[in-house]
């Protein structure tokens, strides 16, 4: 009795506590507060004007965007140029060569006074606010810019101090000789049907449309008008800012594209107000953006490029029908390298790995629509390539809207005929002889299933998930009580291979996650104990001996080894079949191939070396270390240095650092479970499997501020952070109590509510 009245008292105690205390964090700073002050820190700068570009790849450029339009910054002071691309503009034909994301245009600002002056672009990141600074003599010339979060627009304010007045033009132009790099005879450009002209009130507007030999046409325009000027041209006077709009759009969006760009451009003519509230809008939009998840830790290096990442992200990704192909939203040169497409053995998934952890489900959302309109012409190679009717075979190469960029036509016949005599072009599809693509695809997903178990997204993704399953079921001969994957090729071109190491382990994930979904979808109960039999049976991962230790091998029967890429460990992620309560034996074998591997800096698999290194438990000085060598071994704006790729390296350090200080993997949430401990640390909503949003702090090796959100009720396990002390949980609703418990031993369960907050503490 006397124990009984203890322990209620302590929870009263603690319910006074967590009544004062609920509403601080870290130190008594709100979350707004701290976002704020965390991310307000990291201003990337530029020195000088960009080198790479216009180029077929990545650039080196400041980049703007708002997930629809997306700006390179281009030129010295006194002629910047702004590259204009988005993400619904492309050349959509189901050719090799013949589909790609295509430049709209450039605005040219114009002040020749300039030349010589000093240059300075800052990009400051918490409100994604870009400022230009130049000096000359005596004068300086600013300019603050912004592609606006929640309106199609690109706003720039000009301002000048130290000067009476000066002149300068604004100019929109179409891509010239300098974007469109013709490589004859197969990369042939063009710049389509094309409008460029200037309306009675001065506005200037531009388009292009591709609507000749197209599967899918397509347009986009743009359209300028400098404030109080019907030329472009514009005199600059101290104190006096000048002004200018672009506004953007696409035959996607809008019935008339053009005509809705003027028309936008006059409201903002004659709205004096709306600049100002669109300003508004957008910083608020970023605000909360910002809110949805962070972290703080003491790296500034790997914490600035974190935040870049994320910055990113969120200015490529939020058009739901068109996600960022492979340089993302910033096309300055036409055709972009490997057509800028959404290569679907690996390229395609990676960019968007960290967003599931990081809680950016809005950004996460446009990756899966191209599956989705693809499944007709997936179903289409599964039956007439390997006869699998009701299966999905995908090609390495895909585009919006059911786009294929890597078909074969009649004039690869003669400028790429060893391909097909190779057997890497299959009926017209270009497969490399790999069958993984349609599960590779599926990984990401997984993550997102697993993370939400929002029953509306697994019911548009279901249909893809189930039809790849279906193919593996067919596809994979039952042998000696093993399920055997043969003729699959491991990298690109590779012949002969059996049991890919990849292969087996996106084997494992989709029935895993086929299963899964069709018990939330109430559908297929049939279908399960076949897939999770093949999950179940499937090949054991080959292995090999390589000085002196055991590592994996890349398959069974065929390649062995490779140097470069990071295939050998792709099984531990992304597709997720290894993690900290796999066995011991295994996890040891793992450790030696990453040993044995070292490719922390890689042309391709960085943005999973590094994820699968935390998910083993591998030593976090030297993860840091590497991470930190990785995030310097990039251009301010993020993209890593001479690497050709884009967007797909936004992925690595978000996504390792959020693995390093929080996971939900193999149904149990771990805090810090790969973190030096010594090290303080905090995150804020970091999302775990199970649909959980937990936030922690580590401050001189104590971890406090504990808090998981349940979205969906699902079952909690907890790993105690206090070993095996007693844990007082109060249950919070719209920052209301309504319950509480003491839990204890080594791993806390409980059944959780929807939309229901748990607080954490030791008793």
């Amino acid at each position: 009795m006397i124990k009984n009245c203890v322990i209620v008292f302590i929870v009263f105690i603690a319910s006074i506590f967590f009544i004062a205390e609920e509403s601080k964090l870290y130190g008594g700073e709100s979350v707004e507060q701290l976002a704020k002050n965390i991310i307000t820190k990291h201003v990337i700068k530029f020195t000088q004007p960009a080198k790479h570009i216009p180029a077929q790849h990545s650039v080196d450029a400041p980049l703007l965007g708002n997930g629809f339009t997306g700006i390179a910054l281009a030129g010295k002071p006194e002629r910047q140029i702004f590259y204009v691309a988005r993400n619904d503009f492309w050349k959509l034909q189901n050719a090799h060569y013949g589909s790609y994301p295509a430049v709209l245009g450039k605005i040219e600002l114009n002040i020749p006074e300039l030349d010589g002056a000093s240059f300075l672009i800052e990009q400051y990141l918490y409100d994604a606010i870009t400022k230009a600074q130049f000096k000359k003599n005596n004068f300086t010339v600013e300019y603050k810019a912004f592609v606006a979060a929640t309106d199609d627009v690109l706003i720039v304010e000009l301002n000048l101090t130290g000067k009476e007045s000066l002149k300068g033009q604004i100019n929109i132009k179409l891509p010239d000789q300098n974007e469109l790099i013709n490589k004859p005879p197969l990369e042939i450009t063009t710049l389509g049907k094309t409008e460029n002209n200037i309306t009675p009130q001065g506005i200037h507007y531009l388009s292009r449309a591709f609507e000749d030999a197209v599967d899918i046409p397509s347009k986009a325009a743009m359209a300028l008008q400098v404030e109080n000027s019907t030329n472009g041209q514009f005199t600059l006077k101290q104190n006096h800012p000048v002004r200018f709009v672009c506004a953007f759009s696409s035959n996607f969006k809008s019935k008339n594209c053009t005509l809705e760009v003027i028309q936008k451009i006059r409201n903002y003519t004659t709205e004096k107000q709306k600049q100002t509230e669109t300003e508004k809008q957008h910083k608020q939009w970023w605000k909360t953006y910002w809110e949805k998840s962070f972290v703080a830790i003491p790296d500034e290096i790997i914490e600035r490029h974190y935040y870049i990442s994320l910055y990113g992200m969120a200015s490529a990704s939020r058009d739901i029908d068109f996600p960022p192909g492979l340089f993302g939203t910033w096309i300055t040169a036409e055709q972009p390298d490997w057509g800028g497409d959404y290569h679907l053995n690996y390229n395609h998934m990676a960019p968007f790995y960290a967003l599931y952890s990081a809680n950016r489900i809005e950004q996460a959302e446009p990756y899966y629509r191209p599956l989705l309109a693809f499944i007709p012409r997936g179903k289409y190679y599964s039956a007439k390539v390997t006869g699998i009717p009701d299966g999905i075979l995908l090609p390495v190469g895909i585009g919006p809207l059911g786009i294929e960029t890597t078909r074969w036509t009649p004039q690869m016949q003669v400028y790429r005929k060893q391909w097909k005599t190779d057997g890497n072009i299959e009926d017209e599809g270009m497969f490399w002889k790999q069958r993984s693509n349609a599960s590779y695809a599926v990984a990401n997903l997984s993550m997102q299933f697993y993370r939400t178990w929002d029953k509306d997204f697994t019911a548009r993704v279901y249909p893809f998930v189930k039809l790849t399953a279906n193919f593996w079921e067919q596809y994979l001969k039952y042998e000696n009580g093993r399920y055997v994957d043969y003729n699959d090729a491991i990298h690109e071109g590779s012949t002969g291979n059996i049991n890919p190491i990849l292969s087996l382990g996106l084997i494992k994930q989709t029935m895993k996650t086929a299963t899964d979904m069709s018990v939330l979808l109430k559908t297929d109960a049939d279908k399960r104990k076949k897939w999770m039999h093949i999950h179940d049976h499937i090949a054991d991962y080959p292995l090999q001996e390589r000085n002196g230790k055991t590592v994996f091998r890349l398959t069974e029967k065929g390649m062995a080894w490779a140097n470069g890429n990071t295939l050998g460990i792709q099984h531990i992620y992304p597709a997720e079949q290894i993690g900290l309560d796999s066995k011991p034996e295994l996890l040891a074998i793992a450790k030696n191939t990453i040993d044995a591997k070292q490719r922390w800096i890689d042309l391709n698999g960085s943005n999973s070396f590094f994820p699968a290194a935390v998910r083993i438990g591998y030593s976090p000085e030297i993860i840091l270390q590497q991470l930190q060598r990785y995030a310097k071994n990039t251009y301010p704006n993020g993209f890593q240095l001479n690497n050709p790729h884009g967007v797909e390296n936004f992925s690595a350090t978000p996504n390792t650092i959020n693995e390093m200080l929080c996971t939900g993997r193999q149904n149990i949430i771990r805090l810090f479970p790969v973190w030096d401990k010594n090290k303080n640390a905090a995150f804020h909503q970091i999302r775990v499997e199970g649909a959980f949003l937990v936030s922690a702090n580590l401050k001189n090796g104590n971890i406090t501020d504990l808090s998981i959100y349940s979205e969906k009720g699902q079952p909690l396990q907890l790993l105690n952070p206090w070993q095996n002390n007693k844990i007082i949980i109060t249950e919070s609703i719209n920052k209301k109590q309504t319950n509480k418990k003491i839990l204890s031993g080594k791993l806390i369960k409980l059944k959780t509510k929807p939309n229901t907050k748990y607080i954490f503490s030791k008793l």
